[in-house]
């Protein structure tokens, strides 16, 4: 493993165990030329994924933009790390198990707006706006008023 610091090749674990969700193993490690110590997770990956995106062109499923666009919706919001740990380990496995090689950007953020609906309201506002391309106040005001009347019943 790369020393995030000074880019040596290797590294020594000292210690291992599992996550709590125990879909991963932390790793703490110490590089053996600069001493600096790092974490690393290592997860399973059942099959290398493609990403087809709406102008039909295709990249590697990358679950660190998973992480990145629900901690953007969450940001100062009272939701609990695991729980979002939770949802992304989720989607990933439901993407996983599929069984398909290929699954479209689209269904990815439909599976975040479904996991973010029953997480957090403004979270999952806050998501929507950009997955549906809100363009003026209005469709805020629509969005939130379909998500209040929905919460009602």
């Amino acid at each position: 493993m790369r020393c995030p610091y000074c880019s040596h090749e290797d590294s020594q674990v000292k210690d291992s165990r599992p996550t709590e969700d125990g879909a991963s193993i932390r790793r703490r490690r110490q590089c053996e030329d600069c001493g600096a110590r790092f974490t690393t997770f290592e997860r399973v990956q059942l099959r290398e994924l493609t990403v087809v995106k709406s102008d039909e062109s295709r990249e590697p499923f990358d679950r660190a933009k998973l992480e990145r666009a629900i901690a953007i919706a969450c940001r100062k919001r009272p939701v609990e790390a695991a729980r979002l740990e939770r949802l992304i380990t989720g989607i990933q496995r439901q993407i996983e198990t599929s069984g398909e090689s290929e699954v479209t950007s689209a269904r990815i953020g439909q599976m975040l707006m479904e996991g973010l609906k029953g997480i957090d309201t403004v979270a999952y506002i806050r998501f929507a706006s950009v997955y549906k391309d809100f363009a003026e106040a209005k469709d805020f005001e629509d969005f939130a008023g379909q998500v209040a009347d929905a919460g009602r019943e």
